[in-house]
């Protein structure tokens, strides 16, 4: 892991961060947290589905973050507070790495800032059920696997972008979340990333 954290970090470290957005709708801050782990010899992704009683993204699989609230700092304190409050991982106990490119949601309307971070495994998870309908541990290895990934092309507001999928068993990682997974294991484990499709809403 440590050898890991010392590329994530580098990788990170020296590349500028850009924006990208599929509309022009005002967009509100917000921020999540990738977080790794090792687990039984092997590094983990920890994922939620989001339960049927949240606002925005109603069951699908994400990570842990929202939106900026008015007491946060910055965006950084934004993705360690919603990973406490939404699966109670303490901020004081997560190291992070660095922060990958902005991107704008579709249906929340959130510019979504990505971080990076170590979680301490195992550890006494406190999830929050009105948020949270169950963890999802994903093994590093299988989102490395081209098998478990595809691409759709889909069509919003008149304009077609390449969507990204990952399959884990019955669990589907997709949307947004899917977006910033793949640009994180482009960056840290592809030094020439291979041919994917081109996404047009890249501003």
């Amino acid at each position: 892991m440590n050898d890991l954290k010392t590329k994530i970090r580098g990788v990170l470290s020296c590349r500028e961060q850009y924006t990208f957005t599929i509309t022009d709708e005002p967009l509100s801050p917000a921020a999540v947290l990738i977080p790794l782990y090792e687990k039984e010899g092997e590094v983990h992704i920890m994922f939620t589905k989001r339960t049927q009683k949240v606002e925005h993204h109603k069951g699908q699989i994400s990570f842990p973050g929202g939106g900026m609230h008015g007491g946060d700092r910055s965006l950084m304190d934004t993705a360690l507070r919603e990973t406490f409050e939404e699966i109670g991982v303490h901020p004081q106990d997560i190291e992070v790495l660095g922060e990958l490119d902005r991107m704008g949601t579709l249906t929340s309307n959130y510019l979504v800032t990505p971080f990076v971070g170590v979680i301490p495994y195992p550890y006494e998870f406190v999830v929050s059920w009105y948020e949270i309908d169950e963890l999802v541990e994903v093994p590093l290895s299988v989102l490395l696997d081209e098998k478990n990934y595809r691409e759709e092309s889909q069509v919003y507001e008149g304009v077609t972008y390449v969507g990204s999928f990952f399959d884990y068993g019955d669990k589907v990682i997709w949307g947004a979340t899917a977006r910033m997974l793949r640009q994180f294991l482009d960056l840290v484990f592809y030094e020439h990333p291979p041919a994917r499709g081109s996404i047009t809403y890249g501003r």
